[in-house]
């Protein structure tokens, strides 16, 4: 097997002939999965203002998709716990290739590029031990699998990579699942998630814990802005009279802080974050509460905002200054300040993620 080592240095000599863009595609600024009324899945290319690119039917129910940074190409991963992720050329609506993860492994419904697109990033479970995987793909050799790593933790879920290109931010959820009971939890009591950095080597460059009271508060979702901080969303997993922090936020320089809407509105949540989305300058963190049907807004600088409330609300994404939105009814709404407004509706019910090309 190829090192990475070995790998990253051939892409020194890689070809310079010239590729497609994602403008050949038609330029969409998201992409996003959803169920039709026939009952079939697709994958979606939208545009800034909500309108339909492109539709590409998908075998299974989607949930979120890893966007190569130059070329018109996505793959799709079905809804954990899933065997395989599908590579489309988005140009032609072609499956170019499968992701089959190795036996004793299944992929948990996220990825994402360093290198520049040259490798795929993985979360997995390796169903032996329980332990976190992070898958490694070689997009220059048919997404040939080059490796994998710890990723620092149970339960790896949503993964971003961090600017250096170099470095992935993961969301170790610590709940440990198994795929003969399906997404039954099975270590509630021991649970320990963190968001663990590594580098391309799987060295991790730090580990972010939660205090013990919180350690069934599952890390669940992310995004990163261009400056390198962090946002994070929770599921919590404990006494459901409860409500504590779901939202928090690392500055580069690993300082935490989470976020607390009042208990009026934070009991709203329904103890559940679908979805996080943080602004360019890291300065606004927008998340969704589908269970709740709602979407919160934080100030990295004076905290809590405002609530949206829309039924099934859970695709976030950020749209120049302000935010883009799906729900599972079939909207797409711009979010500014405190004004939802249509972008589009249609039948479909759009899945868990709106993801930024």
């Amino acid at each position: 097997m190829t090192t990475r080592r070995a790998f990253l240095s051939g892409l020194l000599a890689a070809s310079t002939t010239p590729n497609l863009t994602w403008a050949d595609a038609g330029s969409p600024a998201y992409l996003a999965a959803a169920k039709l009324p026939n009952g079939s899945f697709a994958l979606f290319g939208l545009s800034a203002t909500g309108k339909d690119i492109f539709q590409i039917p998908l075998p299974g129910r989607g949930h979120a998709a890893a966007v190569h940074p130059e070329r018109p190409e996505a793959v799709a991963f079905g809804r954990r716990p899933g065997r395989f992720a599908l590579v489309i050329d988005c140009t032609t609506g072609l499956f170019t290739q499968r992701l089959d993860v190795p036996n004793e492994r299944h992929f948990y419904g996220h990825g994402a590029f360093i290198h520049n697109g040259e490798i795929l990033c993985t979360t997995e479970n390796n169903i032996k031990t329980g332990e976190g995987v992070i898958g490694l793909w070689a997009r220059s050799e048919n997404y040939r699998r080059i490796g994998e790593f710890s990723s620092g933790g149970i339960g790896p879920h949503e993964l971003k990579t961090m600017p250096d290109d170099k470095t992935v931010a993961i969301a170790n959820g610590g709940i440990k699942t198994h795929p003969d009971t399906g997404r039954e939890k099975l270590n509630l009591n021991t649970m320990r998630p963190n968001l663990s950095f590594l580098d391309d080597a799987g060295i991790i460059q730090s580990k972010i814990e939660l205090t013990p009271e919180l350690h069934q508060n599952s890390i669940r979702h992310l995004d990163v802005s261009m400056g390198g901080r962090v946002a994070f969303g929770m599921q919590w997993q404990g006494d459901p009279s409860e409500t504590p922090d779901l939202v928090g936020l690392i500055e580069p320089d690993d300082k935490v802080r989470t976020f607390n809407s009042g208990l009026s509105q934070q009991s709203g949540l329904q103890n559940y974050i679908g979805s996080v989305a943080l602004s360019y300058d890291g300065n606004t963190i927008g998340v969704t509460a589908p269970k709740g049907n709602r979407a919160h807004f934080y100030s990295r600088n004076t905290g809590f905002i405002h609530t949206i409330k829309r039924n099934d609300i859970c695709g976030i994404a950020t749209k120049n200054d302000s935010f883009i939105t799906t729900d599972g009814t079939g909207g797409v709404f711009n979010v500014n300040d405190r004004n939802l407004t249509i972008l589009a509706h249609t039948s479909r019910a759009w899945d868990n993620h709106l993801v930024k090309i």
